[in-house]
């Protein structure tokens, strides 16, 4: 039987039938293999997302992977049966923003999968084809159901620039610190550091690729080219910009709670830091990610230790916000 889960509104849900949406014009339905939880879609069941950026009722889901059922007119025919993953952002393809390429900041109003659209918590998902990137036919489909939070960490080391030699740094060890490590491992850094508040991280960032482990309650260098920050906290964030030398290069991924102390901006200045954010994955960072993933240098599967029917959503969401250890990455599997 096809289901879906649909969140009602904030802390109501229900697993209901399922109907896949026949693709329209420059649409393609996908069958999911599937879908990742991340602290977003939490929010989204708790009633904490910011205002505009959920609408309910809604079928979460925006990290996910799937096969290409059927397509619709002006799709080429030859997507159907390919392995694909696909961007979030419902972006208007007309306004300047998005004509520069940068589809995230898209002035027609934010629009995407699995938090004002309906999204891959489902048998299937319907969206625009142009939204896609195919995989290799060998890809692992599990696998790549984490791509879509590994393409946000290639917008952070797309604008990060790091050259081989250069001295870098990781902020933060949940799965998009992973990511960051692994995107800066594959650019032949001299060091690389993740800095993190758990000890039993330090095993897997040095198989990611990591030089170096410290918490951040160790003594910390201050001699960095660049660094990313993924932890998503106002401190990790001026742990983060501490590491840097002057004119070094930080990129900001995590979202702290509104109302948060931010960055010193005398310390920003004096020390000519230069500071990026990134809210999303633009295209650029998705074909990237997917050439990365296709070439054999980002493994997401590690990061992986919870797989379960979707059924399962509540015990899932509680996973993800549990705050055990041994919670990695959780996966629904409709």
């Amino acid at each position: 039987m096809s289901t879906e889960v649909v969140i009602e509104a904030p802390g109501e849900h229900r697993l209901t039938a399922h109907t896949p949406r026949e693709p329209g014009p420059g649409e393609a339905l996908v069958r999911v293999h599937a879908v990742g939880i991340c602290g977003s879609d939490r929010e989204v069941y708790q009633g904490n997302r910011p205002e505009g950026y959920v609408r309910y009722p809604l079928t979460p889901g925006h990290e996910w992977s799937g096969t290409v059922q059927a397509v619709g007119a002006g799709v080429p025919a030859g997507l159907v049966g390919r392995k694909v993953v696909g961007e979030g952002f419902r972006n208007c393809q007309v306004c300047d923003r998005c004509h520069a390429g940068e589809t995230t900041l898209c002035t027609d109003g934010y629009e995407e999968t699995g938090f004002t659209q309906p999204g891959a918590m489902a048998t299937t998902l319907t969206l625009p084809a142009r939204l896609l990137h195919v995989l290799s036919e060998d890809a692992d489909l599990t696998a790549a159901a984490l791509l879509e939070p590994a393409a946000c960490i290639a917008a952070a080391a797309i604008k990060a620039r790091a050259l081989p030699g250069e001295k870098v740094a990781v902020v933060g060890t949940g799965t998009l610190g992973m990511f960051a490590v692994q995107f800066l491992k594959a650019g032949s850094p001299a060091e690389l550091l993740v800095v993190g508040t758990r000890d039993d991280r330090e095993t897997l960032s040095r198989r990611f690729g990591a030089t170096d482990f410290r918490t951040k309650d160790q003594e910390l260098p201050d001699d960095f080219d660049v660094v990313i920050e993924t932890a998503g906290s106002a401190s990790a964030a001026r742990t983060a910009a501490s590491l840097l030398r002057r004119g070094g290069r930080l990129v900001l991924t995590g979202i702290p709670a509104a109302g948060a102390d931010g960055l010193d901006p005398t310390d920003l200045v004096v020390r000519q830091l230069e500071v990026h954010t990134v809210f999303g994955a633009p295209p650029d960072a998705w074909s990237h990610t997917v050439r990365v993933f296709g070439a054999g240098l980002l493994d997401p599967l590690p990061l992986v230790t919870h797989e379960l029917p979707l059924a399962e959503f509540p015990e899932a969401i509680e996973l993800v916000g549990s705050g055990d250890p041994k919670v990695g990455k959780v996966l629904l599997k409709p």
